[in-house]
Order: structure tokens, then sequence, then C-alpha cells
């Protein structure tokens, strides 16, 4: 047996109970999972598929506009049988419900967890504490289509009355991450007499790149803040106010004509200069990662038009139906949960790639990175008792081919065993000669490959000498979904986010954890702010950190210049 093929111990369930965990691990859905699993681990994807010659065909679901091909997975049918029993047996259909009722699922903010009310249908219905949001959703959607309209069509002009022909995103987080790779997926629709450029990083190169060839008076500027307090978006703001009053002869009353803002702090807003009439508001029940539909979404709105981006919400939306409704052995994202639950659980698989066939989606897993990473990244259960078995497996990727000729070789013949997701689309938004062909052959191909391999057999039939044989085999058995979809439009793109976003959901909800906080990212956060007025301290601080922190900031203020001396204060604790 492979490396790639062995997992970890886990911890027998009278752990589970003694630690007062959420009884996961004592479900007798788990129970016979592990036993499946340790009957059926060693199985090949070649002994199945021969086994099955239908397998391809069978182990596939159409559903919502996208192809799921599932059957490459180390998988039979009783092992969905009971992967499908640990979903029920979890609550995962009720908790479901709980969240498409408004319920504050996510409880250690006491909040719903509402995203899919941004892209509910006029008429519909989804409460709030006690009332419905959907007429607030279409209310702000209709600002930003009027909003959008004035801008591309040459209404909306700068201070000056030149036309904007710039659009700067500033946010950081799921302010930054859903806007730029909407943009990229769907620039092919977008109007290419705007230029966008997004800024989330505090680190000044971003902001200096964006702007070097941009003209003030031309530019428009969002600034994507909830409390409009954000240090990495507000320092960029900042900095974008200065130099637009630059290009405007410092005239103040310009900020109205060249900045809005997506938040809900509408003092902080008025205060920075911008006219609340142009701030675009969101609501506490809509997560950052879950935000790219709602005004954070204003800047794809700007690019592709306000008809495009409802298209995209019709295709979220969609989705969010299909999960709600379907029953699990025919439902996408239970699906894709649950063999992320089989491998990260069972094999002990730790990462999982997301190879998107389409350069447009080049930002999409590094979208997915936050959206897999931030939601189910956590070590204790909902009700705070720490957890014995791991969660939030970590997602990265690139798009084909470009990642062939980079860390395929670790997928293939590594010692890891990592799960893939081939994202591909029947008909390209680009027809270049045989470029689109070739593409999907290739998909095709890695797919295949991955499943297969070569034997060693295979290798010597074809002439090998004996001793680069081994270095020519390819094991095999490595897993892989394959998502085939008719072409890639806004409504593809809201329905992979969807599909993505309710897999998440269905991994928490069989986790017992919480998917909608991020309690993670304060404490580094919080640390930065009291470090930052110690590296620009005039006199020499006083530093309480430990003795390498205290040492990297006393070697920092010295090649700064701030300090005549390297060793400072010795008062802190091991410093």
């Amino acid at each position: 047996m492979t490396k790639a093929s062995q997992r970890r111990p886990r911890a027998p369930a009278a752990r589970e109970r003694a630690t007062g965990v959420l009884g996961l691990t004592s479900l007798p859905a788990w129970n016979a999972l592990e036993k499946h699993h340790d009957r059926i681990k060693d199985l090949n994807l070649r002994q199945l598929f021969a086994e099955d010659p239908k397998r391809g065909e069978t182990l596939a679901v159409e559903m919502a506009g996208i192809y799921l091909d599932y059957s490459k997975n180390r998988i039979t049918p009783e092992t969905l049988q009971l992967l499908n029993q640990l979903a029920r047996e979890s609550g995962l259909k009720e908790r479901i419900e709980a969240m498409f009722r408004g319920d504050k699922i996510n409880v250690s903010e006491n909040r719903a967890v509402l995203h899919v009310a941004l892209r509910a249908p006029p008429g519909a219905s989804i409460m709030h504490d006690g009332h419905n949001v959907v007429p607030e959703v279409h209310a702000v959607l209709d600002r930003m289509a009027e909003f959008a309209d004035r801008v591309r069509g040459g209404a909306w002009k700068g201070h000056t009355g030149k036309r904007i022909r710039n659009v700067i995103n500033i946010g950081i987080g799921g302010s930054d991450l859903g806007p730029v790779m909407a943009y990229e997926a769907l620039k092919h629709y977008s109007d290419r007499r705007i230029r966008f450029r997004f800024v989330s990083n505090i680190d000044g190169t971003d902001f200096a790149e964006a702007v070097r060839d941009l003209d003030p008076e031309e530019t428009l500027i969002i600034v994507s803040s909830k409390t409009f307090t954000t240090l990495e978006t507000m320092t960029n703001a900042r900095t974008a106010r200065t130099w637009s009053l630059s290009g405007l002869k410092g005239d103040e009353s310009a900020i109205a004509r060249h900045f809005v803002a997506v938040s809900t702090n509408a003092q902080e807003v008025a205060e920075f200069g911008i006219d609340t009439a142009n701030m675009f508001g969101f609501w506490d029940w809509v997560g950052g990662r879950y935000s790219m539909d709602s005004a954070i979404g204003l800047s794809t709105m700007l690019a592709i038009g306000p008809d495009k981006f409802r298209a995209m919400l019709d295709g979220f939306r969609e989705m969010d139906e299909h999960f709600r409704s379907a029953p699990f052995e025919r439902n996408l994202p239970v699906l894709m949960g649950l063999l992320a639950v089989w491998y990260n659980n069972f094999f002990g698989a730790q990462t999982v790639a997301v190879l998107p066939y389409e350069q447009y989606l080049k930002r999409f897993p590094a979208y997915l990175q936050q959206l897999t990473m931030e939601s189910n990244g956590k070590h204790v259960a909902i009700n705070g008792a720490r957890l014995n078995y791991d969660t939030g497996p970590i997602y990265w990727g690139e798009p084909g081919t470009n990642g062939q000729h980079s860390f395929y070789q670790l997928i293939h013949q590594g010692t890891r065993l990592i799960p893939c997701d081939f994202i591909a689309f029947v008909r390209t938004l680009n027809p270049l000669a045989r470029h689109h062909d070739m593409l999907l052959a290739n998909v095709f191909a890695q797919t295949e490959a991955l499943a297969f391999g070569k034997t060693a057999a295979e290798v010597q039939a074809e002439g090998t000498p004996d001793w680069l044989v081994p270095h020519r085999v390819f094991e095999g058995n490595r897993p892989s979904n394959t998502l085939l979809v008719e072409t890639l439009t806004p409504a593809a793109l809201g329905k992979l986010v969807a599909l993505y976003e309710h897999s998440v959901f269905t991994q928490g909800a069989i986790w017992r954890v919480n998917s909608f906080d991020q309690w993670g990212v304060e404490l580094g956060k919080a640390l930065a702010q009291r470090i930052i007025p110690e590296l620009e301290s005039a006199k020499e601080p006083e530093l309480r950190h430990d003795s390498s922190t205290n040492a990297l900031i006393r070697r920092y203020r010295k090649l700064r210049g701030r300090s005549d001396a390297l060793a400072g204060s010795r008062t802190s604790r091991g410093g």
C-alpha cells in the first residue's frame, strides 16, 4: 500500500464522548464508514471500472446546467449510501432549511446566514427577525443598476466634467477576492472602455502600481468596507483620497464625484467626504466571503452591466433551489461536500486541488481559498468543544494547462493523495483554431491518467530499460471530479460559486462547525495595531512581546534609522 492510500489513525468514539464533542464519530454511519473504508481502501479504480463497464455513466449527475462526473472517485455504491446516511444522521436537511428560514445559525455572532436572499427573485419571502429582507435586497440592486447605467453611459462624470474611464475597487478579503475573481471570470462581457483595477494589500506597491498610468480626473474609486474602519482598506482609501485630490487641485468637493462607498457606516462615509447618497449598503447576515453578489459586487455590475449581473444572480438562485430541493443522491453540492469529507476524514487527504481549464477562471482557486478555509478552518464544534477529527482541507489550484507543467508531477507521482476538481467548458468564448479541442483533450487525459496510471508491465512493453521503469510508473488510483459546463456565462459563474458555497456548507454541517464566523483572523490584526506605533515611534518603545518579536522590531527600527541601539529596552518578557 502506498503512502497516498494510507490514512491517519482517528480517535475512537469513546474519546469523543469523553470530551463532549457533538457525536459525529459516534454516529452509526460514521462507524459504518470506518469499517467500510478498511474494507475498500486498497480497491483500485482500474478494478472498479472493470467490474462496472457503465460506471462512468451511472456515477454522473447533470443538474442546474452542470454535468458532474464523479465516477473516478475511490467509492462504491455502498460508500455513497453510507455518506448519504451520514448526511441524514448529521441533520444536513434540517440545517439547510434553518439557513433558508433565516435562523441564526452563525451562533458565535448570533446572526442569520442569508446570502441566499441576495439572489432571491422579486416577490420572494425570506424572513429575518420577523420581516422580509427580499424587498431591501432589490432596492439596493435597483440603486446599483441606476448608478452603473449612469457611469457606463457617461452621464456620471468626474469633478472636471470628464467621463469615468477607470474604476478602482478598494477592499480586502471578500470585498476584494469576490470582485476581482468575478471581473476576471466575466472579462469577456465587460465594457472595455473602462479599465478596472483592484487594490487590497496594505503593501504600498499594490496601490502605486494600480494608479501609475491613471488620470485622477477620469477615475472612480469604490471603497468597500462594511464598518468603514478596516485597517488595510481605509489605509488604501486615504492614500487614494490623497492621490485623487493631488490630481484635482486639492478641491475637497471633488471627492463626492470620484468616490463611492459600499458600507453600512454612514457617519464614517460622510466624514471621509463621500456623499451618502452614493453609499450602497448590505447587512450583517451577509458574510464577506459570501458577498460578491451583494453591493460588494458593484464593480462587477459596472464592468458587465446590470442585466448580466442579474443573469449571474439567476445562476446563483438556480443552484440554491437545486441544493434545497434535490435528493442527496443527485444533489451536486451535497455529493461534492460528502466526497470531500470522505477523503479528508477517512483517507487523511489534507488538500483539494481545483483546476479550472479556463483562463478566465484564473482567480477562481484563490477565491475558493477564502470561501473554504475561512469557513471550515475550525478546531472547535458549534458548542465550543474541541474536535478530535480534521476539518477544512487546504484548497489550492491553477488554471490548466499551466498547472500541468508545474505541480501535476506531485499529484501524479507524489506520496500524497490529492483529490482534484477539474472544471471545463464545452464551448470557448474565444475560438482560435484547434486551441479548445486541445485544451479539453488535456482535461480528459489528466483525469484518465490520474485514475488509471501506467503499470510497470505497460512501461516495460514500451521498451523502457529496466532501470528506468520505476521512474515512469504511474500508480494511478488518484481521485477526481470533472465539472463540465456548456459556456462560461454570468449565469454559469453564479452556479459554480453557489455550488462551492453549498459544498462548504455541507462539509461544515457534517463536521459540526460554524462555517460563518472567522475569529482566526482577529488576533494577528489586534497585535498589528499594537506593533504599528512601536515601529513608528520617535522614541525607543518599551517592548513587551516575546524575544523573537522584540528583536525583529528593534532590527527593523535600526535599519530604518529609528533606533540608536539595537538592544533597546530589556524590560519585556523573554526579550
